[in-house]
């Protein structure tokens, strides 16, 4: 019996919106690796989206490519009303080839109406590697303009840097990465994708918010097929977590570490209390995640104890 190819998935775009609004500062710091010296991150950022749209109404009946477009009105530092604004396009499908013009159409409307400086970036998640347009250039006789803007190819991204950079909105352009080279995984192996994704997010430190929008993001942004495989991959996350809501790693060790500390107190065996500490060091060491300092605050024992688990540990891999 010939298997059945499985179904290439569409992903979700209008997801980029919301995880746009909940991780830009950290959008910010990905892009721009002088944010913190140029911008004022501290000031709540204004999103423009209702005015951009009157400028850019949509079309009756539009089909076809579907474009995420997002406009920010971003303080800059020295204080004052300085600000400058931050446009942003996602497309996941080439479409007509005419991002360039739109760019520039964006770009001169919108200076046009607020007289600031204006940066632009698009973020292209479609599949053609040979597509990825960074100017728009018109020139007749003698009369020359060129544009150019930020250009962010998702294809062309090394799977690597982004797993290695701590940044948390590396765990958006990872999944949209995986999206794109995983198109026609079966909903086993994309459980298997989103799990690794969550795993990535887990490993960065963010706001609860934060944490909870990028797991929103790698869940839906490409559906499973049947719906069931959702509701699995949610358990899966929930038994992970033992509870819930998504936390960090670290909030959850040391969660266990209190909630174990205190069953400890009250337990009157040495032996008992030694063979916990045991294990939770070993795991804690384990995890690879904390300096022996760290792992001897959160068990509350002695760094003697717990360089005695590490030398036990490596005594135990030979």
């Amino acid at each position: 019996m010939t298997k059945k190819k499985p179904t290439i998935r569409s992903v979700d775009d209008p997801l980029w919106k919301s995880i746009l609004e909940q991780t830009f500062v950290h959008f910010l710091t990905f892009f721009f690796p002088s944010a913190k010296d140029v911008f004022d991150l501290g000031k709540n950022f204004e999103y423009l989206d209702k005015e951009f749209e009157t400028l850019f109404p949509p079309q009756p009946n539009n089909k076809g490519v579907r474009y995420v477009d997002k406009l920010a009105k971003v303080h800059l530092l020295g204080g004052g009303e300085q600000f400058v604004l931050c446009h942003i396009e996602i497309q996941s499908k080439r479409g007509k080839g005419d991002l360039p013009l739109r760019m520039f159409e964006y770009f001169y409307k919108i200076y046009d109406k607020y007289k600031v400086p204006v940066t632009a970036i698009a973020i292209l998640a479609d599949e053609n590697r040979n597509y990825c347009p960074v100017l728009y250039h018109q020139e007749f006789m003698g009369t020359e303009l060129t544009y150019k803007f930020n250009s962010y190819k998702v294809i062309e991204q090394s799977e690597e840097a982004l797993r290695a950079d701590l940044n948390p909105f590396a765990v958006v352009a990872l999944t949209a990465l995986m999206a794109i080279k995983h198109k026609d995984r079966d909903d086993e192996q994309l459980k298997d994708i989103k799990h690794d994704l969550y795993e990535e997010m887990m490993k960065r430190k963010m706001e609860k918010s934060v944490r909870q929008g990028i797991y929103d993001f790698l869940s839906y942004y490409v559906r499973f097929e049947n719906p069931d495989m959702m509701r699995n991959f949610e358990k899966e996350i929930e038994l992970k977590q033992e509870r819930s809501t998504a936390v960090g790693t670290r909030e959850y060790l040391l969660e266990k570490a209190k909630n174990e500390g205190i069953m400890l107190e009250r337990s009157k065996s040495k032996k008992i209390v030694e063979a916990k500490n045991y294990e939770f060091v070993s795991n804690l060491l384990l995890a690879n995640r904390f300096t022996l300092a760290e792992v001897a605050d959160f068990a509350k024992v002695d760094i003697t104890f717990v360089q005695k688990v590490r030398a036990e540990l490596a005594k135990k891999r030979k």
